[in-house]
């Protein structure tokens, strides 16, 4: 069997796409369309189902898929590797994430595979979305602060964050920790609550935990972006709810306190997302292998 005519399927299978495969592979869509269609027959059974945008591929093509990519991968990874004398570093990777968990800890953690040729293009975004767009091959690997679901995406638990109370130095003499600790919310009713979002999540999460209540005040102050909401915490403004990561420098320079510190402070778990059998390809692999390593420190 021509081995271009699995290299394609496979672009296909990964893609979700008969377009995006072609523009991965730097082919016309017919060609495309015509190999899928010769290893359909030669095969005798239907690789793909055409949707209204892009394809699903069938059980018989998931199949095929798995037993094909770790030894396809290889092939190129060697040809790269022995024969055009390239390091398998050297692609293209398409990483999608929260913005503030990724610019802070993500991509510095890659610093190294960028300098030593891997070209990373970064999407970020919230991580509902950007699962969407790594189902349908717009992106390569995603950070997630949700728990991925659905056909043909895998996932590895990354790290756990945890969120604190914060506030300027000010409000803690107004808010005393012990008062918020005995009495409850309440206590902190007179304070502007500063959100990244109307729906304001993370109070909500953090008064569902640590008070067994909801938030009976709605915000004073939103802004869409954690790094703007610490900045308007430092000036005064009101207090929040942030990831602990996000606010180490600031708690340490004392330039914002913890308002509480509960023995088992909230916890949302960090994912990275593949889409199966992406990880048989040697700079995916990589690159997930390094992040994985790295948040053990997180």
């Amino acid at each position: 069997m021509d081995l271009s005519l699995l290299r394609t399927f496979l672009a296909v299978h990964r893609a979700g796409s008969f377009t995006r495969a072609a523009h991965l592979l730097d082919i016309s869509q017919p060609a495309i369309t015509a190999q899928i269609r010769s290893l359909e027959k030669q095969v005798g059974r239907q690789l793909f189902q055409r949707l209204s945008r892009g394809v699903t591929p069938t059980t018989v093509a998931d199949e095929l898929a798995a037993k094909l990519a770790p030894h396809l991968d290889a092939l190129e990874e060697i040809t790269a590797r022995d024969v055009l004398g390239t390091d398998p570093l050297h692609h293209t990777v398409h990483l999608a994430g929260p913005p503030e968990i990724t610019g802070r800890r993500v991509l510095p953690a890659l610093a190294d595979l960028v300098r030593r040729g891997l070209r990373l293009r970064v999407t970020l975004g919230p991580s509902e979305e950007l699962l969407s767009g790594l189902a349908a091959a717009r992106h390569d690997i995603v950070v997630s602060d949700v728990r991925p679901r659905g056909r043909g995406v895998t996932a590895t638990a990354l790290a756990d964050e945890d969120y604190v109370l914060v506030g300027a130095p000010h409000w803690a003499e107004l808010l005393p920790r012990e008062r918020i600790a005995t009495r409850g919310p309440t206590v902190l009713e007179g304070a502007p609550l500063i959100c990244d979002s109307e729906e304001q999540a993370l109070v909500e999460r953090y008064w569902a935990a640590v008070f067994d209540a909801k938030p009976t005040t709605s915000a004073g102050l939103v802004v869409p972006d954690l790094r703007a909401v610490l900045d308007c915490v430092r000036a005064g403004a009101g207090i929040a709810v942030l990831p602990r990561y996000l606010c180490a420098e600031a708690l340490a320079d004392g330039s914002v306190v913890l308002l509480l510190d509960p023995d088992v402070p909230p916890l949302t778990t960090l994912f990275l997302a593949v889409r199966v059998g992406e990880l048989s390809r040697p700079h995916l692999a990589r690159l997930h292998a390094r992040l994985v390593a790295e948040a053990a420190d997180w």
